[in-house]
């Protein structure tokens, strides 16, 4: 057992070196990725030409109305026009044509409806809507096999196709030919939203579409639905694979939308197959876009910008009735004011080097000393999952590593490198944070109770008789009471070394930021193609395992503390505790990841710190952990129970890994982010603390004279 220990303590020498190492070795792949973050900084405006069709149709004079507001639009910023397949629904309401069923084309001539027939009839608006609509409408009709004929009325010219109405306006057909002329000459760029709803895939159509695309200037498409185009057939007809030839063929790319509740199908592999010829893009809705003011959409616009590496901003905006304007109402107005304004998205944009002009993709470059280099990152990353095992089981401080490393080589050849390269980016960003609090925690213990072991050795000195957190059961028994105040220190030496131990505390937590940006650097996690599983773990973990150490570890024994706190009789007051202990924790895991929501409050404080700071630190770590681990700090080096805070302090120590679990935010960011929320922290740490100090001293001079600690 004695060579055991020995062995690992060399063990931990040598796990720390290798730790030590793959964080170097992290450091140049850092470098790329921060390059790639500088190749695009064109972002782009695009508005929902369908929205601008109905709320023109709403109007006395729709083509008027909707000449006027491309105008207003281009004078705006707008550069770009979405615009959808069509079909004949959508083509009426364009103006297009006009469509009838059956009964309405024989009540139209004057006749009865046929009997037996439920056809659908449509007239042609003019000649050059013929000229235009119907070669696409007879293509599709008859690659779906529905019969359809010539039919005119009153002197214009139409078609009568052999399907109800409620069935013909469902197909779906290339986009409107005349309004993706009219937007071309009216200098728009064009942004085809394309599904995946035309089946079977025609190749030699597809091409003539993007044929047809790259001569209009198109640089991207935006897919529409659940899917991208060419995904359903893939299978049997290779069409992803021919698409992606397409794109690449005529110098096309594709857009990704941010925070999509269940991804494009078939997004990742066109990503891959354009070489990652692919923008993020974030859409406003018709709600925000009436609801919100102009200020708060162009905030809205710059956040995503700078902290999300968005490039693409999506407006719609719907016609709604209101009864109390007494007419139809769109948001047009308030999205001129949100982009075009002197405080307007690209004035703002400009100001932080965003020009506004055709979203560019991210360079990216790959070098053949990446993959080495990832290796030891990964090594590295084993190591240190290692050092937490052994700083709460010493004997499987080694057993841990091996493991680690015929773990990861499985996971490797028999799974995917992607998974491992997870696995062990969530290994490291708990094992650092928790390894730190364990330090903070013995560094407690060595100025109050007495010396403990270093973080995965394997000596223990045991100077406590008894205590809060642990102790002999016999203390009482024997006379010696529980030590609730530790004296000896003074209130300047306390500070001193409070704020000493947050910010080794802090930077030991931040060792699991190299491994996080060395094995999470693919361009498909900036792109959010590829997502860093395990963030509900990640918000967890270090402060369930730093309440653990800290209940059971700095007693006399593990042992003797758990059965200690198993014969604690529960009260009342322990029940309500535990109640509230859980709505704070269910509150807490709701805030994680993407899905949390801000109340006003929170909303108005963000928007104060963007303006003030330009980028916005961590509520819960400049506000809560980090002040409240700096005064537990203080207190807890004076009094047993504050220990309790450093609990809390664990919050703030994993949030600041978590910052840079955020691939898709600039690495500047994420550090700029990281910085302001420990200076503000510590500032409001240590105003605490200077309260504290004055409500003490008046306590001890005015209190109770025969309160006993």
């Amino acid at each position: 057992m004695l060579r055991w220990q020995q062995w690992n303590r060399k063990a931990q020498k040598w796990l720390l070196a290798l730790t030590l190492i793959g964080m170097i070795a992290a450091v140049p792949l850092g470098v790329v990725r921060v390059q790639m973050e500088q190749t695009s900084k064109e972002v782009e405006f695009v508005f929902n030409y369908r929205n601008l069709v109905q709320i023109a149709s709403y109007h006395a004079h729709p083509r008027a109305f909707l000449n006027e507001h491309l105008k207003q639009m281009k004078n705006a910023g707008i550069t770009t026009m979405a615009v959808f397949e069509s079909t004949l629904a959508e083509l009426s309401t364009a103006g297009r044509l006009t469509l009838y069923n059956g009964t309405q084309a024989a009540t139209l001539q004057g006749k009865l409806p046929a009997v037996g027939e439920n056809y659908t009839y449509l007239l042609f608006t003019g000649p050059e809507e013929e000229a235009a609509i119907r070669p696409m409408i007879e293509e599709t009709f008859a690659r779906l096999d529905i019969p359809f004929g010539s039919w005119s009325f009153g002197g214009r010219n139409g078609m009568v196709i052999q399907t109800p109405v409620e069935d013909a306006i469902l197909k779906t057909m290339p986009p409107d030919p005349m309004a993706l002329k009219q937007l071309k000459d009216a200098g728009f760029q064009i942004l085809p939203r394309l599904s995946d709803r035309v089946r079977p895939y025609d190749p030699d159509a597809t091409e003539r579409m993007l044929a047809g695309f790259a001569e209009l200037g198109v640089k991207r498409i935006l897919f529409d639905g659940n899917s991208v185009k060419g995904y359903n057939d893939n299978a049997e007809l290779k069409s992803l694979e021919h698409f992606g030839g397409l794109l690449n063929r005529y110098g096309i790319g594709v857009v990704s939308i941010e925070n999509m509740r269940v991804p494009q199908a078939g997004l990742s592999r066109l990503a891959l197959l354009t070489d990652y010829n692919i923008v993020r893009l974030y859409s406003l809705s018709d709600g925000d876009a009436a609801a919100m003011s102009p200020d708060a959409i162009a905030d809205r616009f710059l956040l995503a910008a700078k902290d999300r590496n968005i490039r693409m901003f999506y407006m719609n905006g719907a016609p709604t009735r209101s009864l109390e304007q007494g007419g139809v109402v769109h948001p047009l107005d308030n999205i001129y004011k949100a982009i075009g304004s002197e405080e307007g998205a690209v004035k703002r944009l400009a100001s932080f080097g965003f020009s506004s002009g055709s979203a560019g993709h991210f360079d990216v470059k790959t070098y053949g000393w990446q993959t080495p280099v990832k290796g030891v990152v990964a090594l590295g990353a084993i190591a240190l999952i290692a050092l937490l095992v052994g700083a709460f089981v010493p004997v499987l401080l080694i057993p841990a590593f091996i493991l680690g490393l015929l773990g990861s080589a499985g996971i490797y050849l028999v799974l995917s490198g992607s998974l491992l390269e997870q696995a062990l980016a969530l290994g490291a960003s708990i094992s650092a944070p928790t390894l730190a609090m364990v330090w903070a925690v013995n560094r407690v213990r060595n100025r109050t109770d007495g010396a403990r072991r270093a973080v995965g050795g394997t000596d223990w000195t045991i100077a406590a008789r008894s205590g809060a957190f642990g102790g002999k059961e016999s203390d009482a028994e024997e006379g010696r009471p529980v030590r609730w105040m530790f004296d000896g220190l003074s209130a300047g030496k306390r500070f001193g070394l409070a704020l000493t131990i947050f910010a080794v505390t802090s930077l030991i937590s931040l060792a699991a930021v190299p491994f996080v940006v060395g094995l999470l650097n693919d361009v498909t996690y900036s792109l959010v193609l590829e997502q860093f599983r395990g963030v509900s773990l990640l918000h967890l973990a270090p402060i369930a395992l730093t309440a653990v150490y800290l209940f059971l570890y700095t007693g006399a024994s593990v042992v003797g503390s758990a059965k200690r706190i198993l014969k604690m009789p529960i009260t009342v007051l322990w029940v309500a505790v535990a109640g509230v202990l859980g709505a704070v924790g269910m509150y807490y895991m709701s805030r994680t990841g993407n899905a949390g929501t801000a109340t006003s409050l929170e909303l108005f404080f963000r928007n104060t710190l963007e303006s003030t700071f330009g980028v916005r630190p961590r509520f819960k770590e400049f506000l809560l952990s980090h002040p409240l681990f700096i005064f537990g700090l203080f207190v807890a080096l004076r009094y047993r129970v504050a220990w309790v805070l450093l609990i809390v302090g664990s919050i703030g120590q994993l949030s600041m890994v978590d910052t840079f679990a955020h691939i898709h935010t600039p690495l500047h960011i994420s550090a700029i982010r990281v910085v302001l929320g420990l200076g503000l922290g510590a500032v409001i740490g240590i105003v605490i603390i200077a309260a504290w100090q004055i409500v003490e001293g008046a306590w001890k001079r005015w209190g109770p004279r025969n309160l006993k600690w």
